[in-house]
């Protein structure tokens, strides 16, 4: 299949095969699709919670306003944003930078001092609403790794934040969910796999200067 038929195959599933679950090989892909995710500055203020329990998932469906796909699927993946963004991330990333490429402190600590500064700026507010532009970037990329490796998904904005994050014990680890997206097979009876892609001709859609 070429790029396009696969995002051609891709839809939101609605109803998952409950008898089939993803190799752990599957599971590996997306979570380093997660990692690999191009994020602003190269700052990674995002964690993935994978949740496969079932028992769990089944006390958070009533949290995602009934939708069993949370439930249903094979796993739960569940975006998150830190509570806390600093100085200490910046340091991370860029000693990290440091011992992988070797590049000298001389280089690296203007753009170190740089973003700080422009961190330090930042309201609260600005920096949820930063953090969460991130958490879509990864959705779109786990979303189009899953059409390549015929996964199915079903992207998720609708849920009520603070009864997740009780639930899985977010608290704990300083974050919040933003995003769910429960992965897995779609049910032959879904009636919404054979349906056609409704969208915009791209003459509408797209402009060429």
């Amino acid at each position: 299949m070429s790029t396009i038929e696969h995002l051609k195959w891709r839809y939101a599933t609605k109803k998952f095969d409950t008898l089939k679950t993803l190799s752990q090989e599957q599971l590996n892909t997306l979570k380093e699709a997660f990692n690999l995710t191009a994020l602003s500055y190269g700052l990674q203020t995002l964690k993935l919670v994978v949740v496969k329990d079932k028992i769990i998932r089944e006390q958070l469906v009533p949290h995602a306003y009934g939708q069993r796909q949370v439930a249903d699927a094979s796993h739960l993946l569940v975006i998150c944003i830190q509570d806390e963004i600093n100085d200490a991330d910046v340091d991370y990333h860029f000693d990290t930078v440091k011992k992988v490429r070797h590049t000298p402190d001389d280089i690296l600590d203007p753009f170190r001092e740089g973003l700080k500064s422009t961190i330090q700026k930042m309201t609260n507010e600005k920096k949820v609403e930063w953090a969460t532009r991130q958490a879509y970037i990864v959705l779109g990329n786990l979303m189009t790794v899953c059409a390549i490796e015929h996964i199915d998904g079903c992207p998720m904005e609708g849920f009520i934040a603070q009864k997740i994050d009780n639930v899985l014990e977010l608290q704990k680890y300083g974050l919040t969910s933003v995003l769910l997206f429960p992965v897995g097979y779609r049910a032959d009876d879904d009636m919404f796999a054979s349906m056609k892609k409704v969208r915009k001709p791209l003459s509408e859609t797209i402009i060429e200067l």
